[in-house]
Order: C-alpha cells, then structure tokens, then sequence
C-alpha cells in the first residue's frame, strides 16, 4: 500500500519571460490525509474537492463505494498543491492510520454528524487521532458532515459532545487510577481545535474547509522542520 512521501523541496511549475526578465514560479506541495469512520463521507468529500477545483469533476455519488485501503486527489491552489489521501475506516484499516502521520501536514476527520449511534465510537477513533504525539504539531481539522440531513448535530453540538464525552472519560479514569491523566500540550490541542459543518453531497462548506486548509499548512510547524532540513 502506497504512502505519502514527504516532499523536501519545490515543484517547478512553469518558466516564462516578462518584459525581458526570467520569471520561475514554484508550487509547494502538502499531503492532507482524510480520516474518519467508515460511512462518514471521507470519499464523498474528496470526490466533490475534485468536483470543485479540478477541470476533471470527481465520481458522482452514486458511483462511490466503501474505501479499501486509500483513494488520493490533488488540486493546485496559488502557489501550492493539496494532495489529499482518503484512508478507509473500517476497523481493520484504521491500525494503518499511524503510519502516515509522520508525512502528512494537515488531518481531516469526517464525522457523520447525523449519525447518533455511533457517535460514541466516532469520539474514541478521533480522540485516538487527537492524542497522537506524531501530529501535535500538525493542523487537524473536525468536519461535521451531512448538514444537509435535518437529523444532523449542529458544529456547537458536536463541539459540546465531544467535551462531555471527553471529561466522562476523564471522570472514569480518576475514579479506576485516581490521577488526572491528560496531558497540558493535549488540553492546548483541544482548545484550538477548529469544527466546521459541511455538507460533502451538496457541497456546502467544503471551499470553507480547504481554505483552512491552505492557510494552516503554509504555517504549521510540520512545514518549518521540512525547510530546515532541506
């Protein structure tokens, strides 16, 4: 299977001439994996990124089915390519998750926020991603997907839910070892987690959601030790 590799350098796009003067534009290139349980739209959201910003629209829909392994896309944005790594969520596969965190510079997770049942799984396999001490310097964002549905929980909601899973969580392991076990660089984490709704289907959001996704790369801490080491 197919990993990210991390890119240390810039990738030429075009020479041109203006006005007598040599011109080199450059595009940085920056991997963002998708992350999220199966079911929750992680594949709807690429294919419509593609939809959006590549001459190529993505797969319908209907022609989308259960991720086995990855799927990956690219688009350019000025100065900089996205390429986008939708990893499978069933439970076999999320074991492989860890293995592209190292290389990658932004995470996406999808949520199905209409989803009730599985909710209090959807909180473990983020909080799981969350706690990793190989993303702490990375951007991560939370996508509360299927806004579109009027079953679905609003991004204030499920910032809520998190936070009160989180602390019974917490609650539950104060009262088994009787130590307060979260650590200070993960409370910050959690302080600054970024969550939007989008709505992969219909579109709404997803422009929303890459512009901070080009935004956060271009300053995550991922990206300094890249150049440093070049």
């Amino acid at each position: 299977m197919a990993k990210p590799e991390p890119r240390l350098g810039w990738c030429l796009q075009y020479v041109s001439f203006d006005q007598g003067v040599l011109r080199i534009l450059y595009e940085e290139e920056f991997s963002v994996i998708i992350l999220g349980l199966d079911g929750a739209g992680k594949t709807t959201l690429l294919e419509k990124i593609k939809t959006l910003y590549n001459d190529t629209p993505g797969l319908a829909p209907d022609k989308i089915g259960p991720t086995v392994g990855q799927n990956m896309g690219k688009i350019t944005l000025p100065s900089t390519i996205l390429q986008f790594w939708d990893l499978g969520g069933q439970r076999g596969i999320r074991s492989i998750w860890h293995r592209y965190y190292d290389d990658c510079h932004a995470v996406v997770f999808v949520l199905d926020a209409q989803d009730r049942e599985r909710l209090g799984e959807g909180w473990e396999v983020f909080d799981s991603v969350l706690s990793s001490p190989k993303i702490l310097g990375v951007p991560l964002l939370l996508l509360a997907n299927k806004q579109d549905s009027p079953q679905s929980l609003s991004v204030e909601e499920i910032r809520n839910g998190y936070e009160e899973w989180y602390q019974s969580k917490q609650d539950a392991a104060r009262r088994q070892y009787g130590d307060e076990i979260e650590l200070e660089q993960r409370r910050d984490r959690f302080a600054s987690l970024d969550v939007m709704g989008i709505s992969a289907l219909e579109g709404t959001g997803v422009r929303a959601a890459v512009d901070w996704l080009f935004i956060r790369v271009q300053n995550s801490r991922r990206r300094d030790e890249r150049d440093d080491g070049r």
